[in-house]
């Protein structure tokens, strides 16, 4: 008892140091609350967000929104049973999915493929024009997340190892701040710190190439195990307002601008810029056997969640690779492809 709770003690410590900040307003004592963990690239859930999509489609729910910088404290929050949906990103998925994490919860929608909006970048004046220039050198990214893992992928592919140079553990505003001081020489990161790097570096490779090479990444939304099997109504309105979201994204992007950038303090158009650098499904995508799939049928998304947990414990981040039925069992199909289509 005195070590399960020394272990809560210190997941409560990680997530007071998180450098998330919760959203409780209009919220009523009455009412019971949905618990969900976003992160602020330009996505649907800022969308859904912005516009009170959740709270006006359920009524009878408190919806509580809490920030997260990586995909790897959103994990963290899971395990500590604090968040009923999260953003995060493949890889971090890929973790918690693999031991000894076994974090139970499922992949329920695909916010988006990384395109040009996750890159390496070398700061201007490095003298770093390749990858294979990289050696020895300081680079920084959140560990645990996609760009960790397409940072990896980065460097195997130029015949590198982790070991070859010096990766910084660091959360986007913390890699703007190093590379204003000259502390990193490069940096994997996302969007918008990823465009502010742009500025005074330069793109060594994008996550858009890495897919190409069969090392896609994704942005993911998570539900945990409990909340799944007794709310599952309340799982389908929110995939309803992610697939709203999307359409939104196709058909409406200035309007689809304005609503991320009042989230994320950008201007529209500069938001619209960085939407064209993403991949962004269509709901009918979503739910095809390329990606979710269908009620009962998972979809190829189970092999790249699968490749990520053989690559991530081939770099030694993870004991062991899980089992592809592991992943199978994670895919949150109940009533695809209908519920996305309504």
């Amino acid at each position: 008892m005195k070590r399960k709770s020394l272990i809560v003690a210190l997941v409560a410590a990680v997530l007071a140091l998180a450098g998330c900040s919760v959203d409780n307003s209009g919220q009523q004592a009455d009412k019971p609350t949905i618990r969900i963990g976003y992160q602020s690239f330009p996505s649907g859930d800022l969308i859904v967000k912005n516009n009170k999509w959740l709270e006006e489609a359920l009524p009878d729910w408190n919806i509580k929104w809490t920030k997260f910088d990586s995909g790897a404290d959103v994990n963290t929050a899971f395990i500590a049973k604090e968040l009923d949906f999260g953003a995060l990103g493949s890889s971090p998925v890929a973790r918690g999915l693999s031991a000894p994490l076994n974090i139970p919860y499922k992949v329920a929608f695909v916010l988006d493929v990384a395109g040009d909006n996750e890159a390496l970048v070398a700061r201007n004046g490095s003298g770093i024009d390749t990858i294979g220039q990289l050696r020895g050198k300081r680079i920084g990214t959140p560990f645990a997340s996609t760009a960790h893992y397409s940072l990896l992928a980065a460097l195997n592919q130029n015949g590198l190892s982790p070991n070859d140079v010096q990766l910084v553990d660091l959360q986007p505003q913390a890699i703007l701040a190093a590379w204003e001081r000259g502390d990193i020489d490069a940096a994997y990161t996302w969007l918008p710190t990823l465009d502010q790097l742009r500025t005074s570096g330069k793109d060594l490779i994008t996550s858009r190439q890495l897919a190409k090479d069969g090392k896609p990444t994704l942005d993911l939304g998570a539900v945990a195990d409990d909340f799944a099997a007794q709310h599952p109504e309340v799982v389908d309105i929110w995939r309803q307002q992610e697939a709203r979201a999307l359409t939104l994204i196709q058909k409406d992007p200035a309007a689809a601008s304005s609503a991320i950038a009042a989230e994320i303090g950008l201007s529209a158009d500069e938001v619209a810029g960085q939407l064209k650098q993403g991949v962004y499904l269509t709901p009918e995508q979503v739910a095809s056997p390329e990606w979710l799939g269908s009620e009962g049928k998972p979809g190829n998304i189970t092999v790249n969640l699968q490749s990520a947990s053989e690559f991530l414990a081939e770099q030694k981040q993870i004991p062991a690779a899980a089992p592809l039925q592991t992943f199978q069992d994670a895919i949150y199909t109940k009533g695809l492809p209908g519920v996305l289509a309504q």
